[in-house]
């Protein structure tokens, strides 16, 4: 029974893996898009529709783990947060296919100044790495730091909204579209926060031997 339960959390543990890989890349293509103006968007809503199906995948997998071995304490956590986070990737590909949706919304924003969006993608796209490698290490001080980068992105957005009331006559297209960018990377980087606080979640009560 134990042996098949590792089995179980060992597949349970490549999905959200996987998860990680696709989602991750879809974030680097939509920003990647809105930089050089390509309509990736189709692309980005095939890979957001391939997270979806993963998540349920982990979510079927998780309710056959706890329907069959009943599992308790640190296995059941474990469960749960992998539930938790692959939900966070899920919403990665969604954000993504949002920021992709933008060009095709607004068209050509060659002439609107990307460097706000850029250097916040930045910021957002480290973070998701550290919560993919906190989460597959354990390391409770890499998802610690993904928490405390949130504000850089969180102040970013603000700083936006901030400049759009100083200066109410910039162009309506470039504020629009940013806004929706910067929002979309806000969002992406609290789900990442919530992976690095689920980490924490998993390894400081396994340590605990809770």
């Amino acid at each position: 029974m134990a042996r098949l339960m590792d089995m179980g959390l060992e597949k349970l543990t490549k999905t959200v893996l996987q998860m990680a890989e696709l989602s991750e890349k879809s974030v680097a293509t939509s920003i990647e898009g809105y930089s050089e103006g390509k309509n990736l968007s189709e692309q980005i809503y095939e890979w957001s529709e391939e997270l979806r199906k993963l998540q349920e995948e982990v979510s079927d997998l998780a309710i056959e783990l706890f329907a069959r071995y009943q599992p308790v304490a640190s296995d059941l956590r474990y469960i749960k947060a992998c539930m938790e986070i692959s939900y966070g990737f899920s919403r990665f590909g969604r954000y993504a296919y949002d920021i992709a949706e933008v060009l095709q919304m607004f068209g050509d924003l060659s002439e609107c100044d990307h460097a706000l969006v850029e250097k916040t993608a930045i910021t957002t796209k480290e973070m998701i790495r550290k919560s993919i490698d906190a989460f597959s290490k354990r390391d409770v001080e890499l998802a610690k730091s993904v928490r405390q980068m949130d504000d850089i992105v969180d102040n970013n957005y603000r700083e936006h909204v901030s400049k759009m009331i100083r200066e109410p006559k910039l162009d309506i297209k470039c504020v629009a579209s940013t806004t929706l960018i910067l929002r979309y990377l806000e969002r992406i980087a609290d789900h990442a926060s919530y992976i690095g606080d689920s980490v924490i979640f998993i390894a400081t009560r396994k340590h605990a031997g809770a």
